[in-house]
C-alpha cells in the first residue's frame, strides 16, 4: 500500500495526479465495474493516497465525472478519425461504427457515460437540468462533431431539403445508443451479425426516412463497413497508446 504521501514523494503535479486517479478509475471499471470504484481502492491502484480523491477533485463523484468526460472526449477522437469522404452517408455509419467499437472496449464505461449504472449514487452524475447546461463540455464536443457531419449530409443533397442537422443527429444517436446498449446487454445474441442483420438495416430506414433512396442508403454503408474493416486491421496491426 502506497504512504499517505507518495504522490509528495515523487513531486508529482495536482494534474498528475488526477491523471493517474482517472487512468486507475477507468481500469478498475472496465474490469470489474462501477461497484468497485471506491476512493481507497482507486488510490491505492493509482498509488496516491485516499486524500488525494477528495483534495484534488472533490470527491468521488467528482472522479467518476472526469472518467465521464475523459470517455466522451476519446468518443470525440473516435468520430474525428472518421474521415471526411465524399459520401456524407458512409461517414455517419462510421462514426455510428465507432461509437460501438468504444462501447465494446469497455461497457462499463459506456454504461457510466449514458447514465446506465447502477451502483447507489452511480446513476446521474448531476441533478437533471434541461438545455444545453445539462450536458458535459466533453459531451458537447462529440455531439457537435456529429451535427457537423449530418450538416455535410443534408447538404449533399441527398435527403429533402430544410433538414434541421441536429435534430438528425439526435436521431442517429438514438438509434445507434439504442442498438449498442441492447447489444451490451446481450439481447442480439442470436443474431449471427448484429451490425449487418439489425444496425445497417435500421440506419437503411432512417435514411430513407430522410428522403435518400434506399439503393444509395445501402451503398454507403457498405463502403462504410468496408472502411471500418480496413481501419480496424490497421490498428490491430499497429496498436497505439490509449488516450
Amino acid at each position: 500500500m502506497p504512504s499517505p504521501d507518495k504522490e509528495t514523494t515523487v513531486r508529482l503535479t495536482s494534474e498528475q495526479i488526477i491523471e493517474r486517479l482517472v487512468d486507475a478509475a477507468t481500469t478498475l471499471l472496465a474490469e470489474a465495474g462501477p461497484s468497485e470504484i471506491k476512493a481507497r481502492s482507486v488510490a491505492e491502484a493509482a498509488q496516491v493516497s485516499t486524500m488525494s480523491v477528495y483534495y484534488h477533485l472533490g470527491g468521488l463523484p467528482e472522479l467518476l465525472q472526469a472518467v465521464v468526460d475523459r470517455g466522451f472526449r476519446n468518443l470525440a477522437r473516435a468520430f474525428e478519425a472518421v474521415p471526411a469522404s465524399d459520401d456524407p452517408a458512409a461517414d455517419l455509419f462510421g462514426i455510428a461504427l465507432a461509437c460501438r467499437q468504444l462501447a465494446q472496449a469497455n461497457p462499463h464505461l459506456y454504461d457510466l457515460m449514458f447514465g446506465l449504472a447502477t451502483r447507489r449514487g452511480y446513476r446521474q452524475l448531476r441533478p437533471a437540468r434541461s438545455g444545453a447546461a445539462a450536458q458535459s463540455e466533453a459531451f458537447g464536443t462529440a455531439y457537435s462533431l456529429l451535427v457537423g457531419r449530418c450538416a455535410r449530409f443534408v447538404g449533399s443533397g441527398r435527403i429533402r431539403g430544410g433538414e434541421n442537422p441536429e435534430v438528425i443527429a439526435t436521431q442517429l444517436w438514438s438509434c445507434v445508443h439504442g442498438f449498442v446498449t441492447l447489444e451490451l446487454g446481450g439481447h442480439f445474441a442470436h443474431f449471427p451479425d448484429p451490425v449487418d442483420q439489425v444496425l445497417q438495416p435500421t440506419m437503411v430506414n432512417l435514411l430513407v426516412g430522410l428522403g435518400d433512396t434506399a439503393e444509395s442508403a445501402r451503398s454507403s454503408l457498405l463502403n462504410a463497413l468496408r472502411a471500418h474493416s480496413r481501419e480496424s486491421d490497421r490498428s490491430a496491426a499497429y496498436p497505439q497508446a490509449r488516450g
